[in-house]
């Protein structure tokens, strides 16, 4: 602490401060997005009139690219932060966006199953 004129004043000195790292921000929501997109077309399937449960396939390419799209921004927050000298911030944001992305494409592989499966049952049916 220093004193000027009669006001202390805390100075820093030592102090790192972290750069942001929104590519890990990025990925953590695109992962998110991609693991509730599925969900939340069924859930609208289940409560409207209009949409049908095969109309809800459509959000499986959805959650299949945000899936995609926070693998790829994990993998560039991580170049981030190689390349700020390790000062850059976000490592459990991009662990946890790996995670959502690896569970959103697989949730999306599997809806994609099921409708394909489903539509087979329906041509050998008749």
């Amino acid at each position: 602490m220093s004193a000027a004129n009669g006001i202390q004043i805390a100075t820093q000195t030592g102090v790192e401060r972290r750069a942001a790292n929104h590519r890990a921000s990025l990925a953590l929501l695109l992962g998110a997005l991609g693991v509730a997109a599925i969900p939340a077309a069924v859930y609208v399937s289940e409560r409207s009139q209009r949409v049908g449960l095969l109309d809800a396939a459509w959000a499986i390419p959805v959650a299949f690219c945000l899936g995609v799209g926070a693998l790829l921004f994990a993998r560039g927050a991580r170049g981030k932060i190689a390349w700020s000298l390790e000062r850059s911030g976000g490592r459990m944001r991009i662990r946890t966006a790996r995670v959502l992305g690896v569970l959103a494409i697989c949730i999306a592989l599997s809806a994609a199953i099921s409708v394909g499966f489903y539509e087979l049952l329906l041509r050998l049916e008749g």
